[in-house]
């Protein structure tokens, strides 16, 4: 995978030919039990897996994280036996691909602004709207959509819906071109009177929102992990770097300026590490874990944007050239403070649950 990251992050190539790999390593259903086709891990072992792949490529641990944490875990944690033999076997052995779509155009952090509706009509629901920023749009199997089926009862008329790639009057729209993440596809989704059984209904009526909370504190988890790797691949780039530039006679990590750089950019990386794997071992056990998760996603995204920073200050002016791999950490990085809740937003979040009984 290191060989191909510039060639993929220029074309804006998705890696379909990985899939497949990753499918064999057990990647694509990480925490899904093995009656379902997953790996039955835990939530440590997910942050692990999704840092390695970030320290190498943030697209391809991107890719990864929004399958598992956000479509399957969607399936798994509302969907009924019939739906997850059906659609959560195949996600979790990687025989297909999946994404989520909650963001609209007009609906961002607010996500009661939501306009995507769904009409019951007889045995099928009929879907019309469109969905922005969905990661794997394109080339997902299988979709987890939110729309409204009660606009009177705003975000708790909000349902969840399945809808398979080939369905009439569902298709992808526009793809994004991206500062970063570029080999991981981002889009739209569009559905024109899209019409679906009603057993692709997910979860109960009006719970989708509340579902959807739910599936972001783990996602919330992927991102932390996610950006934990990046800062650790930029590190690990600037100290190899540090060690061979010569200035003045001798090598730049001899120099206290670029020691104490080196050292805040560890220890801040081990305690964005450290606060994630608190919110993995919170869903591991099934506990509450709103308030850890937004942390280490707030606290992890933010560290990993001031290494990345820093990571390419040690480098100079190789640190803006694309031949060295910090340029590109340090574009994929914002990212993480920005998907799956903003920085602005895990701050509300942890004002609510830290300032008032819990």
């Amino acid at each position: 995978m290191r060989f191909h990251v510039r060639e993929w992050d220029e074309a804006e190539h998705f890696p379909v030919e990985l899939l497949p790999k990753l499918a064999e390593l057990g990647l694509m259903g990480i925490t899904i039990p093995t009656e379902y086709g997953g790996a039955g891990l835990g939530y440590i072992d997910y942050v692990l897996i999704i840092e390695e792949l970030a320290r190498v490529d943030g697209s391809v641990a991107l890719i990864v994280a929004a399958h598992n944490s956000l479509c399957a875990n969607h399936i798994f944690l509302a969907g009924t036996e019939e739906q997850k033999r059906k659609y959560l076997v195949p996600l979790a052995r990687g025989e297909k691909l999946g994404c989520w779509s909650l963001t609209e155009p007009e609906s961002g952090s607010d996500a009661s602004g939501m306009r995507t509706t769904a009409d019951r009509k007889g045995n099928t629901w009929k879907l019309n709207g469109s969905k922005t920023f969905t990661t794997n749009s394109h080339y997902a199997d299988i979709c987890v959509a939110m729309a409204i089926t009660d606009k009177e009862k705003g975000k708790h008329g909000i349902s969840a819906f399945i809808i398979e790639q080939g369905t009439p009057g569902f298709r992808p729209g526009k793809r994004e071109a991206k500062l970063g993440m570029r080999a991981s596809n981002t889009g739209e989704v569009i559905f024109e009177d899209c019409r679906i059984p009603t057993d692709q209904f997910l979860g109960q009526p009006g719970q989708g929102f509340i579902d959807c909370l739910k599936v972001l504190d783990r996602g919330r988890i992927s991102i932390a992990a996610l950006a934990v790797g990046i800062a650790q691949g930029a590190f690990e780039a600037s100290l190899n770097y540090a060690k061979q530039r010569q200035q003045f006679g001798k090598p730049i990590m001899e120099f206290q300026a670029t020691q104490f750089k080196l050292a805040d950019m560890a220890t801040e990386i081990d305690a964005a590490r450290l606060l994630t794997w608190r919110a993995a071992s919170h869903a591991t056990a099934g506990r509450r874990m709103i308030r850890e998760c937004s942390m280490a996603k707030l606290f992890a995204s933010e560290v990993a944007v001031r290494v990345t920073g820093e990571a390419v200050q040690i480098h100079g002016g190789y640190g803006f050239i694309k031949d060295y791999p910090v340029e590109k950490f340090y574009r994929d990085v914002k990212l993480c403070t920005i998907g799956e809740g903003t920085s602005e937003i895990q701050r509300l979040i942890i004002a609510r649950e830290s300032l008032y009984d819990r």
